[in-house]
């Protein structure tokens, strides 16, 4: 039986996802509050600058049609108290949304699902739910986003933490960088080229203190006082803004847009006392300030993570157990470091972050560190909030012989597959690590080893222990790839286990998993070499994750085998 399932708002994530459930034959309703032509011709809605991580989950739908076309973002840079730029390891891109929505929704129809376009209330949307096996609302605009409660313990600001203006401009000179300006105590603007209807143009967004000299837009009215008043910003607190944008006009009347948002998280089911539960997604769950630039990529990422959590549910109700779940899937996986970061970004930088940005300037290690983070903000972890890791860091990155960043990226292109490393230290705290260095040493005796980092906070428990295990992940199992490489109070929240030799927690779901008594560790440099001897192993197998190239992937048969 084919299931039906309707998404609620035509937006990255919403389109995405029906698209991809659309090419899994999913019989699904989008429903969208404007036609395909209002959303072309309409105001603009985001600016929505999109990195390599984010871009991948498109790719993989064959949804990058505007690549070619579009500005490719080569280099971030900062202007504050210290400037620098370092390139982005993969290129970034701004597609007007106002296009990709439009040409998605065509397309959508194009390929049978059915498009809907009217206003949705919630009454709508309980309707939907009696009449589909998954209701998935993805836009918060107004009573829908009403529907979801607030989640007080992971929304930290109570109101706007900036004003906001966006401008679309037109007769700059073209260029490939996302440059971020602050003005301390004032606010920020950043700026990047992109992609609209009439060609490349530039995106300007200024961003101010509730408040300050910056949140100056409470008489303006029109399009062209808009742009007045933006040159007016710029020439008073940002010269070298001006200087540049100086001669420059919209795209077009509706290139504009202002407002403000209180950043903040929802619980990810409704309805859920009516019986028939409903599931948020993207900005109507989790709605970030723009400040870092992550609201398009998480809606990206939320389609890619609710996706694969629809396909591997087959026949199995959508529950509000299975909607909890898969939203936890992708705050572990990816959101919750994207709004640890945008959270921190709108406070008062301190010190060490401070002290990273001024040693940025004059360690293109360090910059390049900083700048990355953009595409993927686990990667600022825990540097960018600890003191002491931070000063670690700068230590690290000014005595580096070579750039370890690019070292890395050379050493990632020997493909591998991805593992977590569990143990229970002597005093019963879990442990568990990432590590993509697991391999075989020996068949007789059945010998294998991982390397561990000599820093890593779990290194005394795993050298203490009696047993390790290895538990190596399947394809779907990406969001434990990135939950068990970074730092958190509990790695373990919300996986499923079983328990092992020696009380050792097991993942379940892996491909394969081997329980080892620890039998020797070697100093290795920067890493310390563990070697195991498997005492009892499993291998269900199935599809392996598999990362190479700084992403993760799925293998597929070589066409000449």
């Amino acid at each position: 039986m084919t299931r039906r399932i309707a998404i609620v708002g035509a937006g990255q994530s919403g389109a995405q996802l029906a698209l991809g459930l659309v090419a899994h034959d999913y019989r699904v309703t989008l429903v969208n509050d404007r036609s395909p032509e209002q959303v072309r011709t309409g105001p603009v809605t985001s600016s929505q600058c999109m990195f390599a991580s984010a871009l991948h989950t498109e790719r993989e739908l064959g949804l990058d049609e505007w690549e070619r076309s579009c500005p490719q973002i080569r280099t971030v840079s900062y202007h504050g108290e210290s400037t620098f730029r370092a390139p982005l390891d993969l290129p970034a891109q701004s597609v007007d949304q106002r296009i990709k929505a439009a040409a998605w929704m065509e397309r959508f129809a194009a390929l049978g699902g059915e498009l809907r376009i009217q206003e949705c209330t919630a009454a709508d949307v309980h309707e939907f739910a009696r009449t589909h096996d998954l209701v998935v609302v993805s836009s918060g605009k107004g009573e829908l986003g009403g529907m979801f409660a607030p989640d007080p313990a992971r929304s930290p600001f109570a109101g706007p933490q900036r004003a906001l203006a966006l401008t679309y401009l037109t007769g700059a000179e073209p260029g490939a960088e996302l440059a971020y300006h602050i003005a301390e105590g004032i606010g920020e603007v950043f700026t990047m080229p992109a992609l609209t209807a009439s060609g490349c143009c530039d995106i300007l967004v200024l961003e101010g203190l509730p408040g300050g000299p910056l949140d100056h837009w409470a008489d303006v009215r029109t399009p062209d006082e808009h742009l007045r008043r933006t040159f007016e910003l710029l020439r008073a607190h940002f010269p070298a803004l001006h200087e540049r944008f100086a001669g420059t006009g919209l795209t077009d009347e509706s290139g504009v847009l202002r407002g403000r948002l209180t950043p903040r998280v929802r619980k990810p089911v409704a309805n859920e006392a009516a019986g028939r539960p409903v599931l948020g997604m993207a900005d109507a769950i989790v709605l970030n300030d723009p400040i870092t630039g992550q609201g398009s990529n998480n809606a990206a990422q939320a389609a890619a993570f609710y996706l694969e959590n629809i396909l591997r549910r087959g026949a199995d109700p959508f529950d509000a157990d299975w909607m909890r779940h898969t939203f936890e899937r992708y705050w572990r996986g990816w959101a919750q470091w994207a709004v640890a970061w945008t959270n921190a970004m709108l406070r008062p930088a301190p010190p060490q972050v401070r002290e990273l940005f001024t040693e940025a300037a004059n360690t293109p290690q360090l910059a390049r560190a900083l700048v990355n983070g953009f595409d993927d903000p686990r990667s600022l972890q825990p540097w960018w909030f600890d003191a002491e890791e931070a000063r670690r860091f700068i230590a690290s990155a000014r005595a580096e012989r070579l750039d370890q960043r690019d070292y890395r990226t050379a050493l990632g292109q020997y493909a591998t597959g991805v593992a977590v490393v569990t143990t229970t230290a002597p005093d019963g705290r879990r442990l568990g690590v990432t590590a993509n260095s697991f391999t075989s040493v020996s068949v007789d005796p059945p010998l294998v080893s991982w390397c561990a980092a000599e820093r890593a906070p779990s290194l005394p428990g795993f050298t203490e222990a009696s047993h390790f295990a290895v538990n190596v992940l399947a394809a779907h199992q990406h969001d434990l790839s990135r939950q068990f490489a970074t730092r958190a109070q509990d790695k373990f929240a919300d996986v499923e286990l079983e328990e092992g030799i020696a009380g050792v927690p097991l993942l379940a779901g892996v491909v394969a998993r081997f329980e080892c008594r620890a039998v020797r560790r070697v100093p290795a440099g920067d890493h310390v070499i563990f070697l195991g001897e498997v005492e009892r192993y499993t291998a269900p197998g199935g599809q392996p994750l598999v990362f190479h190239s700084g992403a993760y992937h799925v293998p597929t048969r070589h066409p000449d085998c």
